[in-house]
C-alpha cells in the first residue's frame, strides 16, 4: 500500500515559480508521475520520474520550464515549475504504480496509488 500526499500549490502571477512536493509512505521505491487535470479538460501527464532518479520524462508544454525530482531519503517527489503561464492552472497530482517504469507514466496508463491533489492557478 501507497499513501501520497501533496503540497505547495497556491496562486501565483505568470512567470513565477512554485514547487510542489509529494510525501510517500509505505512502499515508495517506484518510478513517479505528476499529473494535472483542468477544469473541463482530461488529465494528463506532465513527467515522471524512475526510482534512482536516472531517468525523467516531460511533456512537451512544460520543457525547459519544470523539473521533476527526488529525495528518496525522505521519501518525497518534487516538481519545480518555473516560467508559470495561465495554461498551466490545474489541479496536480502526484501518482505512482509499482509496475510501472517512469516512460510508462508517461504513456496513457492510469498508475494504481493517487495524491489528493494540490491546486495550482496561475494569474495573468
Amino acid at each position: 500500500q501507497v499513501q501520497l500526499v501533496e503540497s505547495g500549490g497556491g496562486l501565483v502571477q505568470a512567470g513565477g515559480s512554485l514547487r510542489l512536493s509529494c510525501a510517500a509512505s509505505g512502499r515508495s521505491s517506484f518510478a513517479m508521475g505528476w499529473f494535472r487535470q483542468a477544469p473541463g479538460k482530461e488529465r494528463e501527464f506532465v513527467a515522471s520520474i524512475s526510482w534512482n532518479g536516472g531517468s525523467t520524462y516531460y511533456t512537451d508544454s512544460v520543457k525547459g520550464r519544470f523539473t521533476i525530482s527526488r529525495d528518496n531519503a525522505k521519501n518525497t517527489v518534487y516538481l519545480q515549475m518555473n516560467s508559470l503561464r495561465p495554461e498551466d492552472t490545474a489541479g496536480y497530482y502526484c501518482a505512482t504504480d509499482p509496475w510501472a517504469s517512469a516512460r510508462a507514466l508517461s504513456t496513457n496508463m492510469t498508475p494504481q496509488y493517487w495524491g489528493q491533489g494540490t491546486q495550482v492557478t496561475v494569474s495573468s
